[in-house]
């Protein structure tokens, strides 16, 4: 155990957390730092953790989604000794859901060709009433039913990681970090001394390394969901839907269904729109017709941290500034092993995978 390094953590998104976390587990002195800017991806994300059925063709991110699956039941053992039990986490499965079965031939052909090294996705099996393990779909879809999929509450996962680290001596402030030309740390304008930095500020990423001379790669995409409640339905084992057009569903405990999310270029704009409100309800009741009398009870708003090819940025940027971030749409599922990584790359110590792939140094240039 490392008793000797001071960090400090500029984010407080789930990469962040699992990193103070992680750091307060090893006796690291650690502060997290965090603007609380509207739009922040944790607090919006679905929670779905199926990482099976994407990434076809590049296998490092594939293997990162599929890492983070597998860590979560090693997280949730670790927070649950530290009086941490509210995660949302459960497996509840996932239906991939068509209107004609050869359209499912493809993720079909791909999750056989995958199971043989990864078991925990469970059983593949056709079932062609959907509709009865998740009431509110049309009747007559067809559907794959997957039983090792999970779904997590990303707020739950998060508050828990940093009252965790909390309780460890972590401490969690509100304000803007910002770094000098020569690389120091700055919080409301005044130094804050470290012996490393975990940069985990999501869509924000570029702008606070900029003035390191670095222009890392990354923007926001807008992910706009809806959280419907279905009075008098059990929904909280209800399982995954993944349909191959139209918006993902998924049930949580208090008759709640969510519903999203939408995909939008529109950089920091943060505003819940007619628009996409409109797309992810007429999509979603075309698909389970059950859910037409749903009462609308929130519309969350996520800018997803994405980069130019979709992959993550993970790694040392330079000195000692470590970053996690680029997840997309993947936050939930990989954040919390992100957040594991850059905490032993702060501390100095191998990480659990190969991360150059990831790294930062290809995607980053210096100015002149």
């Amino acid at each position: 155990m490392r008793t000797d390094i001071t960090a400090v953590v500029v984010g407080s998104g789930i990469v962040g957390a699992s990193a103070a976390y992680h750091l307060s587990l090893n006796g690291a002195a650690v502060t997290v730092v965090d603007r609380r800017a509207t739009g922040q991806a944790t607090a919006a994300g679905a929670g779905i953790i199926c990482p099976w059925v994407d990434h076809e063709g590049d296998d490092d991110w594939y293997r990162l989604a599929l890492e983070g699956t597998r860590f979560y039941d090693s997280l949730v053992e670790s927070l649950a000794e530290d009086g941490e039990t509210e995660t949302g986490h459960a497996r509840v499965g996932a239906l991939l859901v068509a209107d004609r079965p050869g359209e499912l031939a493809a993720v079909d052909a791909l999750l056989r060709r995958r199971r043989g090294a990864a078991p925990d996705m469970g059983t593949i099996s056709v079932t062609d009433r959907p509709d009865a393990l998740f009431p509110p779909l049309r009747p007559g879809a067809a559907a794959i039913h997957l039983d090792g999929p999970a779904r997590v509450d990303g707020r739950a996962v998060r508050d828990a990681l940093l009252r965790a680290a909390s309780r460890r001596g972590a401490r969690v402030r509100q304000g803007t970090a910002s770094f000098t030309a020569e690389g120091g740390l700055l919080v409301d304008g005044t130094p804050l001394e470290s012996d490393a930095v975990v940069v985990a500020a999501g869509a924000w990423t570029g702008e606070l390394c900029r003035p390191l001379g670095l222009e890392v790669p990354m923007r926001a995409r807008r992910g706009q969901i809806v959280h419907l409640e279905l009075p008098g339905a059990e929904t909280g084992g209800w399982p995954i839907v993944l349909p191959r057009r139209g918006p993902y569903l998924l049930g949580f405990p208090g008759s709640r269904v969510v519903l999203g999310a939408t995909v939008e270029e529109a950089g920091f704009d943060a505003r819940v729109t007619a628009g996409g409100v409109g797309e992810i309800l007429t999509t979603g009741v075309e698909l389970a017709p059950g859910l037409t009398g749903a009462t609308l009870v929130e519309t969350r708003v996520g800018l997803r941290p994405v980069t130019g090819d979709g992959r993550p940025l993970i790694g040392t940027l330079a000195g000692g500034v470590v970053v996690a971030g680029g997840l997309s749409a993947y936050g939930l599922t990989a954040g919390p092993y992100a957040g594991l990584i850059v905490a032993r790359l702060a501390l100095r110590e191998t990480p659990p995978m190969d991360v150059e792939p990831f790294s930062p140094q290809r995607k980053t240039r210096t100015d002149a």
